[in-house]
């Protein structure tokens, strides 16, 4: 068993320490915040061990592993610190938002020896474990085009979460590059793939302006100097097949229905995925296949624990396995657990568990995770040069024991 520090008390961070606080390979939770009252309120409510005063302070404590629930572009510092610190990390999503805070993360991995995982919740998406599922039997034949879409607007939640995290200074948050938060759409294609086979390479990515004229998404005010609520980008893999994905911040879709969705094409069988259905095509017909991917409610969008998140947002919050998910896997302790992001977060918590106590991998691993994340960082600074194609950097695979 193993002690954890959770840096972060926002509006994610107690779904996740619920699931820590069930696992039977976990001890003591703690947790941090820069509002003190947020981690004291999460620590009565849950029953955790306790609060530290900082980051700085659980680093220097006795816990075994940190959970960064921060900022979105605070982590690859953090998740270097901790490393350094001797610590495992469990980090949300994205890995980091530049290319040398990624390849520090790596190097500070293969030094240390100690787990890293990024909480990526696509790779445990309903449609990307079902088409893991084919591309493992051979069933799509060669896999020569797919893609990946994050398509939720702004109005449905978000603007509630940037007011909820970022203060009287919200909008200049809010304006987060779509490019630079890339995992939900090309995590859930790579995931299905064989990622030391098919790599991304290289990358072209164009933006739409933003035109609400709210403040958001406003040069003037982005932090990030940053327009863009739209933009979509087309990557060529290493085995020459190309991946379309597509991060939407201004559209008009269901996102509480099914934020990421899906579809790829073999040259034997193909996978299309829509808000409400999913279809198996192959040369003789066509399958719905909508019911093996469909999750249920863990829990009620009414919950109690869910009172400080919009509820445009508690369907993400709320939404379990689906037929296609392995739940005998899992620990017993989990059944009738909360769960989230159609299943994943049981799975996320188990994984990353399992990996600290056996010191083997996790599938989202310091290498994968770069390999989800890089290609958007990548893809944000073509897109801030017109479109221009430019190479993406692979950083390996892990070494072998």
């Amino acid at each position: 068993m193993f002690s954890i520090g959770f840096i972060g008390a926002g509006q994610f961070a107690g779904s996740f320490t619920e699931l820590f606080k069930r696992h039977p390979g976990v001890s003591d939770i703690f947790v941090t915040d820069v509002l003190p009252e947020r981690a004291e309120a999460l620590v009565a409510e849950q029953g955790l061990a306790g609060t530290l005063g900082s980051f700085e302070e659980v680093l220097a404590s006795d816990v075994d592993a940190v959970a960064i629930f921060t900022q979105r572009w605070m982590h690859g510092p953090l998740v270097v610190q901790a490393l350094r610190a001797g610590k495992h990390v469990y980090s949300a999503v994205p890995m980091a938002i530049t290319e040398d805070e990624i390849a520090a993360i790596v190097e500070a991995v293969r030094e240390t020896g100690l787990t890293y995982m990024m909480g990526e919740t696509s790779h445990y998406n309903p449609a990307t474990v079902y088409a893991r599922s084919h591309v493992e039997k051979g069933t799509f034949g060669r896999v020569f085009y797919a893609e990946g879409d994050y398509v939720h607007d702004m109005d449905l939640g978000f603007y509630d979460a940037y007011r909820y995290s970022g203060g009287e200074g919200w909008r200049a948050t809010a304006s987060y590059p779509p490019m630079l938060y890339p995992t939900h759409a090309l995590g859930g294609v790579l995931g299905a793939l064989d990622t030391d086979a098919a790599h991304v390479v290289s990358v072209s990515c164009l933006g739409v302006a933003d035109q609400r004229g709210d403040g958001v998404f406003d040069k003037d005010v982005s932090m990030f100097d940053n327009d863009v609520s739209n933009a979509t980008a087309l990557f060529e893999l290493s085995d020459g097949g190309v991946v379309r994905t597509n991060e939407m911040r201004r559209v008009g879709y269901p996102s509480h229905l099914r934020e990421s969705r899906f579809r790829f094409f073999g040259t034997d069988a193909s996978f299309e995925q829509l808000a409400t259905v999913s279809f198996f095509q192959d040369k003789q017909g066509v399958q719905d296949v909508s019911a093996d991917l469909d999750s249920e409610a863990s829990v009620s969008e009414d919950d109690p624990s869910l009172a400080h998140v919009a509820p445009e947002l508690r369907a993400a919050f709320v939404s379990g396995h689906a037929p296609v998910h392995d739940v005998a896997r899992l620990p017993k302790e989990f059944a009738g657990a909360p769960n989230g992001h159609e299943g994943s977060h049981q799975f996320l918590v188990d994984d990353f568990v399992t990996a600290v106590n056996t010191r083997t991998l996790p599938p989202v691993n310091a290498w994968v995770a770069a390999r989800y994340t890089l290609p958007g960082v990548v893809a944000h600074e073509s897109m801030r040069r017109g479109g221009e194609r430019l190479p993406v950097r692979d950083l390996g695979n892990p070494p072998t024991a």
